[in-house]
């Protein structure tokens, strides 16, 4: 194989550091490879976005792949073709010229081909006396046999993410049209709540998907829908088991969103008395725990409380509820209302509720008291956390969930 040195292009053609790689990878085989030349086309094709090339650059390599006479490429052979342009470009299905050197070059550029010019630039072969081709001038295909293992690879990373966006789209789908079936149904059965203002962000959040999606669009789709349909099925679940609550998860959103709404202004009860009182009610177990909902949804929707975090940031939920703690204590709430929302709500929660007051601490005069309010409501399963965190996402108006 002649490809022991490293070649530079013919005239204006610059000559980079990339190319020199290339080939001196390219020489440094393993002896006696071989690889189907088809084969790795079509990994080529297969991979084509990943090796940065495009249908035409493929075109132009299924062209020149067609001069090389034997089907496999074999590293004691020589791999290099010596079409002209009139030649080539009748194999690449009547391509342009300026089409077919700009492809040209983007094969180089991709390290599917090395170009070995002759002291003119023409390409052609020189035998020996007995006509066997001694040296040869035109378009290297060395690198392809040489990373004939890494395109396959490659080849084989698009199918597995094709796998993975198919039933994500899947998936997507069949949430999608569950959440829609269950606001139509909540609405026309009359369910209480304000069910408009959830159609509203379920119909921003499809306005959302893209046209030509990826899978990281669709897998970030797929994890608020589904974080929007377990929120429509809690509510649904608690309207069944408490049929005459004083108030509703509407209001509770309504409440921490209205920025004109009434402060609340029950006061945290200070006296051992008092305290006492509220400890002994929050230790009632909860029949069904509250769900927790994503962490970098909470930090959206409440991005202040990161500046509480250990170095300034949130990176856990461990981080969470260690700046929980600071706020409470910077918010005035006693450390036996925090205790007691813990316990009604789970820690994980209880830190959300507290970061949640923390965003809308000028509209509440008393954070103490609101969350011991919060936590009565938990412990007789009247209380979601999800109203709270999509108005507050609303509000900030660069939520994961927003409305239109």
């Amino acid at each position: 194989m002649e490809t022991g040195s490293v070649t530079t292009p013919f005239g204006r053609r610059p000559m980079t550091l990339a190319l020199v790689r290339r080939q001196l990878a390219a020489a440094e085989m393993k002896p006696g490879k071989t690889a189907e030349k088809w084969k790795i086309f079509r990994d080529a094709c297969a991979a084509m976005d990943l090796l940065g090339v495009q249908s035409n650059s493929l075109a132009v390599l299924d062209a020149l792949l067609s001069f090389y006479p034997d089907n496999e490429l074999r590293q004691e052979a020589s791999l290099i073709v010596f079409p002209s342009n009139v030649q080539l470009a009748l194999r690449a299905h009547g391509m342009a010229g300026a089409t077919l050197r700009r492809h040209i070059a983007v094969l180089v550029e991709a390290g599917l081909i090395v170009r070995k010019d002759s002291a003119n630039g023409k390409r052609y072969a020189r035998k020996d006396s007995v006509g066997e081709i001694e040296n040869a001038f035109g378009f290297d295909l060395s690198p392809l046999l040489a990373r004939s293992e890494e395109i396959a690879l490659l080849a084989q990373q698009v199918m597995v993410d094709r796998a993975v966006f198919r039933k994500t789209k899947e998936s997507l789908t069949i949430c999608r049209r569950d959440v829609r079936k269950l606001i139509t149904a909540a609405m026309e059965e009359g369910a209480d709540g304000n069910w408009h203002a959830i159609e509203a962000i379920y119909v921003a959040l499809v306005g959302r998907i893209p046209r030509t999606p990826t899978l990281a669009d669709v897998a970030a789709i797929l994890e608020e829908m589904r974080m929007l349909q377990e929120e429509v099925v809690n509510r649904l679940e608690i309207q069944q088991k408490t049929e005459n609550t004083s108030t509703n998860d509407a209001h509770i959103e309504r409440h921490i969103q209205n920025s004109k709404s009434e402060s609340y202004t029950e006061l945290e009860p200070r006296s051992e008395k008092e305290q006492g009182e509220n400890s002994s009610d929050s230790n009632r177990q909860r029949s069904r725990p509250l769900k927790t909902f994503p962490l970098g949804i909470v930090l959206k929707a409440c991005p202040t409380i990161s500046d509480y975090g250990p170095g300034g940031a949130i990176g856990s939920w461990r981080d969470l509820m260690s700046a929980a703690v600071v706020v409470r204590s910077m918010l005035g709430v006693s450390p036996s209302a925090y205790q007691d929302a813990c316990e009604a709500m789970g820690p994980e929660n209880a830190a959300a509720a507290m970061a949640c007051i923390l965003e809308r601490t000028n509209f509440i005069h008393s954070a103490g008291g609101y969350l011991r309010d919060l936590t009565r409501r938990a412990e007789r399963e009247e209380f979601s956390l999800g109203p709270m965190i999509m108005a507050l996402l609303k509000a900030n108006g660069q939520g994961a969930l927003r409305a239109g």
